[in-house]
């Protein structure tokens, strides 16, 4: 079967096991050349290319809800949904995206970016069928480092209160987008690593022995005389939760996994269906990664596995540029600890980690401890370091608010991934972040225009004893590895074209020097501010702007609500300052996926677009 002839799931329930196999190994040759044009997330779908068609040659979607942890992995289901001659445009403007998609697909029945919502979601599903007196099977496939999260265990603990009829289909591939870590990691190697058993409880025995299919699985999945006793251990942590169990799986036998899928899906409750997987299975540089590297990937060349990086070679990812001033401070510093949620490789963590092993610490996907556990080490006497993408600091907002703001504690956050990151798309986009923590009290926020800023605040922000967050793009920037100075905190600075200008630019990050180069390309007679604090406000810069009678335009890049120009008119406002102040910013939606230089364009936050309203204003001034 062509992969691009595949309509709908029906397609594939005509085929033999050994046509299945065909056409997984057919599938993995499709994604590893597609995504090599487009760019993507490969390992994560490389390993579960077996497990889903198995799934779908199963059970019945739509009808059936597969709803899949993160969804980054989902692109076989795209595939197998009839999606895979729109693959030329993963991920890009107007394209299918990288994740289900709801308005994409009616086979799409719930889309997520986070990690740790397919548990919640599917016992919503499996009451409102129970409630509609509806019969569908609701099918999440969670990952052993999302299962890991404290959302996980809330969703467990509710599932097996309820006893409501679903399939946790649980792929276990001892990754999440680096290595797993933490006790429940541990937890998880000794079930993969025993020998194969099922559990027992609430007569799954005597079901699973009454038609000659759960025969079969029953005599192919246990020794009952010899392990019946580790089983019970073993399968405890998903007893504890009430919830029945069968496996461990190999998640590339087909023939396996259809035979189990077959029993379960005449269960009545909960069960965990225990799967083994291979991250990168079937293309050699993304199975013999270990560091995540292969996780999300850019274009790359199929036969070498050579990533296709376009980055000046004297510039650096700006991650790495803050992990190389967080090293520099350590060294003169033995309080500096650094953490991330899971996000060693993502965040460039893996320098300190291995030249400081005994002050760095992998939280899992857990942001929520992760913040806390920071406060308390701050409250300990310790300066913690923590690396969060700003899109997943959401999930802390109120361990930012009330256990480090509220306490005052010196804990420095690295808001990495701020702003539009392009192709993965809503769920991933860092536009909130000012929002959301402007408003609260004792917090420093600021962003960096260059390498050289960004290591002298990360310096000013361990020099005070303030909660500092400290927002980066996504990208790369010139390194800069010269002497920390230290910057007055709420302090802006200043490039003018001479000493009378006719216009101010206000924004921030590397915008900033954007703004200059095209002023002086242009002959503007315009200033260009870094406002590189949003909290507390440059007050007696913005006083000299406001009430110079020349017009202000604000360019962020950011949502506009809540965002640098709500801080300057609120100011003109409490103040009764009449000004001419023009915003451009991010409107009041959500903003899909694609290059980010399209979305901006989109937007119409792109560097034109500013020099086009600044230009109105000089026209109408």
């Amino acid at each position: 079967m062509n992969v691009l002839d595949i309509k709908q799931p029906s397609d594939i329930k005509v085929l033999s096991i050994p046509e299945l196999e065909k056409l997984a190994k057919d599938i993995r040759s499709f994604l590893v050349e597609s995504i090599a044009q487009t760019g993507g997330h490969l390992s994560s779908n490389l390993g579960i290319v077996e497990l889903t068609l198995a799934m779908h040659y199963v059970f019945q979607s739509p009808s059936d809800k597969f709803i899949y942890d993160v969804g980054h992995q989902s692109y076989i289901h795209k595939i197998l949904t009839g999606r895979a001659k729109e693959f030329s445009k993963l991920r890009q403007y107007q394209g299918i995206s990288g994740f289900q998609k709801r308005k994409e697909s009616e086979h799409d029945s719930w889309e997520a970016g986070h990690s740790s919502t397919a548990l919640s979601a599917a016992l919503g599903f499996a009451v409102a069928r129970d409630l509609n007196k509806e019969d569908y099977q609701v099918l999440p496939v969670v990952g052993d480092g999302s299962l890991a999260s404290g959302m996980s265990f809330e969703a467990l603990n509710e599932i097996g209160s309820e006893k409501r009829k679903m399939v946790i289909v649980f792929n276990d591939n001892e990754m999440s987008i680096s290595k797993n870590v933490g006790a429940m990691s541990q937890t998880f190697t000794k079930l993969r690593s025993s020998k194969r058993y099922t559990g027992f409880k609430h007569g799954l025995q005597e079901f699973l022995s009454s038609n000659s299919a759960g025969q079969n699985v029953l005599e192919g999945l246990r020794d009952l005389k010899n392990n019946i006793k580790h089983t019970v251990v073993d399968a405890s942590f998903f007893d504890d939760f009430g919830l029945d169990y069968i496996g461990p799986i190999d998640g590339h036998n087909l023939h396996e996994l259809i035979r189990v899928f077959e029993v379960v899906k005449k269960h009545d409750g909960p069960i965990v269906v225990h799967v083994i997987t291979q991250k990168g299975k079937g293309y050699l540089p993304a199975q013999l990664d270990d560091t995540g590297a292969w996780h999300g990937v850019g274009k790359f060349d199929v036969a070498s596995g050579k990533m296709l990086s376009t980055k000046p070679i004297d510039h650096k990812d700006w991650s790495s540029i803050m992990s190389d001033g967080l090293l520099r401070l350590a060294k003169e510093n033995e309080d500096i600890v650094a953490l991330t949620p899971a996000m060693m490789a993502g965040s460039k963590l893996q320098g300190f980690y291995e030249t400081y092993p005994e002050r760095f610490f992998d939280c899992g996907i857990a942001e929520e401890h992760a913040v806390t556990f920071a406060a308390a080490l701050a409250a300990a006497g310790k300066r913690p370091f923590i690396s969060i993408y700003s899109s997943f600091l959401q999930r802390a907002y109120d361990q930012m608010n009330h256990d480090i703001a509220r306490m005052n504690l010196p804990v420095v956050v690295s808001v990495d991934r701020a702003g539009l990151v392009g192709e993965d798309g809503e769920t991933h986009h860092g536009l909130f972040d000012i929002a959301m923590f402007r408003n609260v009290p004792n917090l420093v926020l600021s962003q960096p225009k260059d390498a050289k800023e960004a290591h002298d605040l990360l310096y000013s922000a361990f020099l005070h004893q303030k909660p500092w967050l400290i927002r980066i793009p996504r990208g790369s920037v010139a390194d800069n590895q010269d002497p920390f100075t230290a910057i007055e905190i709420g302090s802006w600075s200043k490039w003018q074209a001479s000493d009378a200008v006719d216009a101010f630019i206000l924004t921030y990050g590397p915008d900033v020097d954007n703004c200059i180069q095209k002023a002086k390309l242009e002959k503007l007679n315009i200033a260009v501010i870094n406002a590189r604090f949003f909290k507390p406000l440059d007050t007696a810069m913005l006083q000299q702007i406001l009430t110079s009678s020349k017009p202000v335009v604000i360019y962020e890049t950011d949502m506009k609500a809540g965002g640098l120009s709500s801080a300057v008119l609120e100011y003109a406002n409490d103040y009764n300052i009449d000004a001419n102040i023009v915003r451009l910013g991010i409107d009041d939606h959500f903003v899909c996926h694609g290059n980010t230089q399209v979305l901006r364009q989109v937007e119409h936050i792109d560097l034109d677009s500013c020099f086009m309203e600044l230009k109105k204003v000089l026209t109408c001034d």
